[in-house]
């Protein structure tokens, strides 16, 4: 299937690692140009060697802090640039912390708002004339399902990634018609660096493979979601074939949403979506 990514340039913020990588590697594959961000240079440059070990186009990893406003906008403009112009975005950033609503005093909602939604709106703003030049774009962005669903444990979370939901939408609205889609993908626990890393620091007993099966227990599939698993719905949206869908969250939690209230969610679920 041919997905149309021929001459497209890629732009996949958090690209070094988990769900950013894994979309990075599938646009790759699928023959876009791709250029990833992130902040540590050492997993940027295992990430670019493992990108460029399954491209078709040309690959361009910069060090980049997207919570800097000014880099991030700069990194646009230079990957634009570089490669004469931008079709692709793919937003995936920080994660907040964990904790109910009441847990928190305001402060931690302003450091959540400035540090999760605040970057995504940028990058975003900032790619939007790219886009609306190329007259052909796909915005994405990587949340989590607190997007979609209600988790009394991820307060954060959910503030911001509603946020981001509410942006989207009427971002959406605004550049239809300019041939840009924009929607939101809202996975449940996935199997990345970060949530083996949180996994491995709250156990107090069991091994990682243990703790794993156990947050795996509450989905229909039963088990975790791998990161090739989301970028496998983030590449077809980002496609010629999806050019109809935009405006959408796409929920993808392993059915963890139809198993009713019995099912609870982990408090670490979110921490592993990035």
């Amino acid at each position: 299937m041919d997905l149309g990514f021929t001459d497209k340039v890629a732009l996949v913020a958090g690209g070094s690692s988990g769900i950013g990588l894994a979309i990075a590697r599938e646009l790759a594959a699928e023959g876009a140009h791709v250029a990833i961000g992130a902040r540590d240079p050492d997993r940027l440059a295992v990430a670019e060697r493992g990108i460029k070990a399954v491209a078709r186009g040309r690959i361009h990893a910069t060090r980049v802090d997207i919570t800097d406003s000014a880099a991030a906008r700069r990194w646009v403009d230079e990957v634009a640039a570089e490669f004469g112009g931008l079709h692709i975005v793919v937003v995936s950033g920080g994660t907040p912390p964990t904790g109910s609503a009441a847990t928190f005093a305001p402060g931690a909602y302003r450091e959540a708002v400035d540090t999760v939604l605040m970057p995504a709106v940028e990058l975003a703003l900032a790619a939007v004339p790219h886009l609306r030049d190329a007259h052909w774009g796909r915005l994405l962005f990587v949340a989590s399902e607190t997007a979609a669903v209600p988790i009394s444990g991820l307060a954060l979370s959910g503030v911001t990634r509603a946020a981001i939901v509410r942006f989207a939408q009427s971002l959406a609205a605004d550049l239809g018609r300019d041939g840009v889609t924009v929607n939101v993908l809202a996975p449940t626990a996935t199997r990345t660096p970060l949530l083996e890393r949180v996994l491995t620091q709250g156990s107090t007993d069991g091994g990682l493979e243990d703790q794993l099966a156990a947050v795996g227990r509450n989905t229909a599939i039963g088990r975790v979601a791998r990161p090739d698993e989301i970028a496998a719905l983030a590449t077809f949206l980002a496609s010629q074939r999806a050019a109809y869908i935009t405006g959408t969250v796409q929920l993808i939690d392993g059915g963890s949403s139809v198993l009713g209230a019995s099912s609870s969610h982990y408090t670490v679920s979110q921490e592993g979506t990035c």
